[in-house]
């Protein structure tokens, strides 16, 4: 509960909140691995939900069979090589790709008159929203690669706070990754997970799925 606050804007994560796109990263990242021989499984690729490219690629490389080292420069390339074959997939993006319900639920949060951000580790993230024929409908996307700090750090939902305008405690921070869910919670804001809610211990709403959301029943239970 908010304790009577009034609610000023909701704050999404890209990947599994506003799109799917898990699967593209999955096989940018299984092609990359394969480069190098390493194995590579939908079970550890979801270790690297919401976490930024190079901390992703720092994780696969520690699957290696014998410890690997690389150089500053080598990584960066391995990661841009990585993002190249993402942004080549997400090239097959439609409107249609937007996940259930996500329209009606931002369109009932800008007909109230409040205010919408993305906080996403995704680079990309605006390459996305085009595609997907939403760009239009959220006032900021936050520049990841301004930022210092990756999720859990609370540094990308405070920055999307602050070009908003509005006060941390009165958002609210939509996620699908518990790293997520730590920087929402960190931030100082209330917490709507998506997915299973043992995943989510910290969250104070979880939903199965995007189809479960729904504004007015959210913004009753945060102004409380």
């Amino acid at each position: 509960m908010s304790e009577g606050r009034t609610l000023q804007a909701v704050i999404f994560d890209l990947d599994g909140v506003i799109t799917d796109t898990a699967e593209y990263h999955y096989q940018a990242w299984k092609a990359i691995a394969a480069e190098l021989g390493i194995p590579f499984t939908r079970e550890f690729n979801e270790n690297l939900k919401g976490v930024s490219r190079m901390d992703s690629l720092k994780l696969l490389l520690s699957q290696a069979e014998t410890p690997v080292s690389y150089s500053d420069e080598e990584l960066h390339q391995l990661a841009d090589r990585k993002n190249k074959l993402y942004v080549e997939l997400i090239g097959t993006i439609t409107p249609a790709d937007l996940l259930p319900g996500i329209a009606e639920f931002v369109a009932d949060i800008r007909a109230a008159g409040l205010a919408t951000g993305i906080a996403s580790a995704s680079k990309n993230a605006v390459a996305v929203l085009t595609r997907l024929g939403v760009m239009d409908r959220f006032d900021v996307i936050v520049d990841v690669t301004k930022l210092k700090n990756n999720k859990p750090d609370p540094e990308i939902f405070l920055t999307a706070a602050a070009q908003l305008g509005a006060d941390p405690a009165a958002c609210i921070g939509v996620e699908d990754a518990s790293s997520g869910v730590e920087a929402i919670k960190a931030a100082g804001m209330f917490a709507v997970a998506i997915g299973q809610a043992e995943q989510f211990p910290h969250a104070d709403i979880v939903l199965p799925d995007t189809s479960q959301l729904n504004f007015r029943e959210l913004k009753l239970t945060f102004e409380g």
